[in-house]
């Protein structure tokens, strides 16, 4: 059985709302989910940047809390 990993994804708001989708890793596959709206995706390839789409497109949360 593979072990499962999970790491996030977050970025805010114009109105400094948090959103954040999270990404747990078993095998090969990645499931996505939202915090926000419940979305949930498969990805095999490119999970964070699927990520960070669904955060700008569905929540217009573009700014990075890593980038000063």
């Amino acid at each position: 059985m593979p072990s499962t990993t999970t790491s996030k994804v977050s970025r805010w708001d114009q109105h400094g709302r948090e959103h954040v989708v999270h990404v747990q890793k078993s095998g090969v596959q990645r499931q996505l989910n939202c915090d926000t709206c419940g979305w949930e995706k498969r990805a095999q390839f490119l999970p964070w940047l699927k990520a960070e789409e669904h955060l700008a497109e569905e929540h217009q949360a573009t700014v990075d809390p890593s980038v000063p």
